[in-house]
């Protein structure tokens, strides 16, 4: 986990990275331990990886275990929002939306939660990974995945003003440019890279990482 601030900007996150799997408790007790790692470091606001509710071993099982937002692993994550008081920025939950019985697929959905555990903000990931892998054939999130309908207005939180996106809208400068410009300070990619997509965009890149980039003035 690494600690963000500065001399001149006071408020401190937190950046978690974790390496989900199939076993959703135990993935909750690793994020768990972090953020509340984060609280006692002083942070007002920790982002967690896309895929960390869990990362299955088969598109069949990603739909198996995936939940509404009102289902009990997102109510146990505003918990431990509450308990901690601080915001969480959940990167990419996989999500049963309203027109699961119709379609049986979910949404890749980045939730933002504040200090009380109230969710602020929901994005639904609009450009899926769809890509051919050298060595490892094709990558197919649309197979199990429906692409968001719209950005979501960049949200102010104790950290700054932020824009959510996650992982592969990073190689879409359309969507940073409209958060910029509707006035995100910080704009973030909570991404899960894989052995092969992390060292493609990111030096020494781990699976299970958050990213985050603050703008500067001007940008």
């Amino acid at each position: 986990m690494a600690i963000s601030s500065s001399s001149w900007e006071l408020p401190l996150v937190a950046v978690c990275q974790v390496t989900s799997t199939p076993d959703k408790p135990e993935n909750f007790k690793t994020c768990a331990e972090l953020v509340r790692e984060a609280a006692r470091l002083g942070a007002c606001l920790a982002f967690l990886p896309e895929a960390f509710d869990f990362i299955a071993r088969d598109p069949a099982e990603t739909l198996r275990l995936s939940e509404p937002l009102g289902g009990n692993l997102l109510g146990e994550y505003t918990q431990l929002a509450r308990e901690c008081g601080l915001w969480l920025s959940l990167g990419g939950f996989h999500e049963r939306g309203q027109d699961w019985e119709q379609t049986q697929k979910i949404y890749n959905c980045h939730v933002l939660l504040n200090n009380e555990g109230s969710v602020v903000a929901t994005y639904r990931k609009t450009h899926l990974c769809d890509v051919e892998i050298p060595g490892q054939g094709p990558m197919r999130e649309s197979n199990s995945t429906i692409p968001g309908p719209s950005l979501e207005s960049p949200v102010s939180t104790p950290a700054g003003k932020i824009g959510l996106a996650i992982c592969y809208d990073m190689r879409f400068p359309e969507l940073s440019l409209a958060l910029a410009q509707a006035g995100a300070e910080i704009l973030t990619y909570p991404s899960a890279f894989g052995s092969v997509t992390g060292p493609a965009h990111w030096e020494g890149s781990p699976s299970g990482t958050a990213v985050w980039r603050r703008l500067q003035p001007g940008v």
